[in-house]
């Protein structure tokens, strides 16, 4: 296994500057081409870069400048899938919430570009001998948990398994290793369908789609698994599970233990980020199915909102997590990203800077990074 740049690390959203989205909005309208466009997005990327060195992390992203959604951005680029465009609904309590765009498979999976390659190039350039870039690309498991059996093509696959499992492994085997030859060490995938198994709603919108919500996170373990053989060697291949992060809100709750065993014993993975800044995701007892050789990466610190917590706190939680999985294998993080959509969280510009200090300084206090 490879190991993490160090027991501190981020997600790797932020929140754009005005500027960019002023960017983006003229690209919208006509006003500025794609490729004016693009030069907007490497001044940004450019300053976030510096901002996640200045304030000590060792794995460096481009915060997703150049994505609308965490997601959609990177599967529709992917042969033979379309993505429908969400829509934001008003809750009647007024709160907003983001219906979850549905990705359908329309033909048979393939790789037909490379998608992260000059994105990741750029933030190469930009990124300071001795820290890592990071890419970050959405889990394959998001081809299949939305629409279920009925939203991929009875003609591309009149069986799913082997061929289209095999095939979604293929293309993204595929874009590994087009980042692998461009230098590419660490690929973090973004899963928010194995921490949705952990709620009873979302467990029972399977069965309703006809899939089995006991069945499911082994099937994905062994699909995750498919992925990993083909991951070049070298490269640090990581998961982040999330239970909703659109404008501060969530999706689901509910304790790990449902797919603990599946996510943690049965991957091959190398890390986990995993939620755990608050109530919804229960304790920590699920992590002693932590083999030997992986980290998980605890995610005791809220993007959702500006409130800060203690260092005091961390250091208890993370004690309260080494009673389950030895300290060595455990490291510090924020629970999500701060805008995995362009429309970001409801918290303040400056807060990221404090939050990811709190990170930074209390993993070097527990772990000596």
């Amino acid at each position: 296994m490879t190991r993490l740049p160090a027991h501190y690390d981020h997600v790797g959203s932020f929140l754009r500057p005005k500027y960019l989205l002023d960017a983006r909005e003229q690209k919208a309208q006509g006003t500025i081409s794609a490729e004016q466009l693009r030069l907007v997005e490497d001044k940004a990327i450019a300053e976030i870069v510096k901002f996640q060195e200045d304030v000590g992390l060792k794995s460096i992203t481009d915060g997703e400048f150049r994505r609308t959604y965490f997601h959609i951005d990177f599967l529709e680029q992917i042969g033979g899938v379309k993505t429908d465009i969400p829509v934001t609904i008003i809750r009647p309590d007024g709160t907003q919430e983001l219906a979850p765009p549905v990705m359908r498979v329309i033909d048979k999976v393939r790789h037909v570009k490379d998608i992260q390659l000059a994105d990741f190039q750029y933030l190469k350039s930009q990124v300071s001998a001795g820290n890592t870039p990071k890419v970050t690309i959405p889990s394959p498991t998001m081809l299949h948990f939305r629409g279920g059996r009925a939203g991929i093509s009875r003609e591309a696959y009149p069986e799913l398994d082997p061929a289209f499992y095999d095939d979604v492994a293929k293309a993204y085997g595929d874009e590994l290793r087009s980042l692998a030859a461009a230098g590419c060490t660490y690929v973090q995938m973004d899963d928010t369908n194995l921490a949705y198994l952990c709620d009873e709603k979302m467990r029972e919108a399977a069965r309703q789609r006809g899939d089995d919500p006991n069945e499911l996170p082994h099937r994905y373990a062994a699909f995750i698994n498919k992925v990993v053989a083909q991951k070049p060697a070298g490269m640090l291949l990581g998961m982040h599970l999330c239970r909703g992060n659109f404008k501060s809100t969530h999706a689901a709750s509910g304790n790990y233990e449902p797919v603990a065993e599946a996510l943690l014993k049965e991957m091959n993975l190398d890390a986990y980020f995993m939620e755990y800044d608050d109530d919804r995701s229960g304790d920590f007892k699920p992590l002693r199915f932590l083999p030997k050789g992986k980290t998980v990466v605890l995610g005791l610190v809220t993007t959702k909102f500006g409130a800060m917590e203690s260092k005091d706190d961390l250091k208890r939680r993370i004690d309260e997590a080494a009673r389950y999985a030895p300290m060595d294998q455990l490291a510090l993080s924020p629970q999500c990203g701060f805008s995995s959509t362009v429309h970001g969280n409801d918290i303040a510009v400056e807060a990221q800077r404090d939050k990811l200090r709190l990170v930074v300084e209390t993993a070097r206090e527990v772990w000596g990074d």
